[in-house]
């Protein structure tokens, strides 16, 4: 079985599950050049010099508002027997390649976020007419849009949640070695909880309410620290909202890092993350060096990765731009009778079962028929 797996770019964060791809499966990757003009060329792309076999190249180009087209994949048609396309309804080409595959005898899965639960009314019409164009079947990131999707009208038997994975393996050996340290509290001068965020300081993620939420709760006489781990354009308004509330000696902006061992040690003391935003795969990472995660309730607008969030058990969700409710499940998560230790055993147990690379090979594995 020759199998192509096509997407509009190599992410870094995925150099792990591709290189076990290529391993199981022999699957080559045709991937896209970014599109001009596109905010998210910031995103890293992997190393794929590391690969036996070289990427495919393709061109992504934009057409008319969210459509654009991918140059050069309708050509590899007939060079595989089995594709995974990137599951994505405004890529024109997308369509006609599947069209052309299905008529060549190939089979075509989709690796997509499918349903969010937020689509309108001309949006679910395409996406609808789209899907039905993988005769292999869909992967969806998670179970939340298995279900939406079946509620479609689409077969379960047909889809199958893939979930998401990190740098799994170089984190499980980091995660073996860490054990508690006073970087936070040498830091902060205190023995108070902590929480973190780590990623891009940017305004989607709101986490001014954070802030907000600790003004609140230190007023009812319960103090906590903020590391946030990243920059972005946010950072000059938390200064100065940090400085208003006076917490400025509470709240460390350490910056961006990008060293996987620094960032181990500071999720790992950290006692929970919180996300006032959107989450994604910031939840990934938290929960993969023990720490559990707060965000908001609506999840139609969340990453898949929200779905790794077991509330009361490896995190909690909060009423949606409600900041009473944020400072309010901040300080329930505190009130839960359980130890640090037993909460950083459920954030792993979560992560080793569902998000990582040996999930996602069983997974492909049992719909390629391996």
């Amino acid at each position: 079985m020759k199998v192509c797996l096509i997407s509009n770019i190599a992410s870094h964060y995925r150099f792990e599950i591709y290189k076990r791809m290529e391993a199981v499966f022999g699957c080559r990757f045709a991937v896209g050049l970014y599109l001009a003009g596109n905010p998210g060329n910031k995103i890293k792309l992997m190393d794929e010099t590391r690969f036996d076999a070289p990427f495919i190249h393709l061109k992504n180009k934009k057409i008319y508002g969210n459509w654009w087209w991918q140059s050069g994949a309708l050509s590899l048609v007939k060079d595989f027997d089995t594709f995974i396309v990137l599951g994505e309804p405004y890529c024109l080409s997308a369509w006609l390649f599947c069209i052309k595959a299905r008529l060549a005898g190939k089979r075509v899965f989709f690796w997509t976020h499918g349903w969010y639960g937020k689509e309108g009314r001309f949006t679910a019409i395409v996406k609808k007419a789209f899907f039905k164009l993988a005769n292999g079947g869909i992967f969806t990131y998670g179970d939340y849009a298995r279900h939406l999707m079946i509620g479609q009208g689409f077969d379960g038997d047909k889809i199958w949640p893939i979930h998401n994975s990190l740098a799994y393996a170089e984190q499980l050996e980091l995660r073996r070695k860490i054990c508690p340290s006073e970087i936070l509290k040498k830091h902060f001068g205190n023995d108070d909880k902590t929480l973190v965020f780590v990623g891009r300081l940017t305004l989607r993620k709101q986490l001014d309410k954070i802030i907000d939420a600790m003004a609140i709760l230190r007023s009812r006489g319960q103090n906590y620290n903020l590391l946030l781990v990243g920059a972005g354009e946010a950072q000059k308004e938390l200064e100065e909202k940090a400085a208003a509330h006076d917490l400025k000696d509470r709240v460390w902006f350490y910056g961006a890092c990008y060293d996987e061992r620094v960032l181990a040690e500071l999720i790992y003391n950290a006692d929970l993350c919180v996300t006032p935003g959107d989450i994604g795969l910031t939840a990934i990472h938290a929960q993969m060096f023990g720490c559990p995660c707060v965000t908001h309730d609506a999840f139609p607008y969340h990453g898949p990765e929200f779905e790794a969030i077991v509330p009361g058990k490896t995190g909690l969700f909060f009423e949606r731009g409600n900041i009473e409710d944020l400072s309010a499940k901040i300080s329930d998560w505190f009130k839960i009778d359980r130890s640090r230790e037993e909460i950083r055993r459920d954030c792993y147990a979560e992560i080793d079962s569902n998000w990582n690379p040996d999930y996602q090979i069983a997974v492909l594995k049992k719909a390629l028929g391996v």
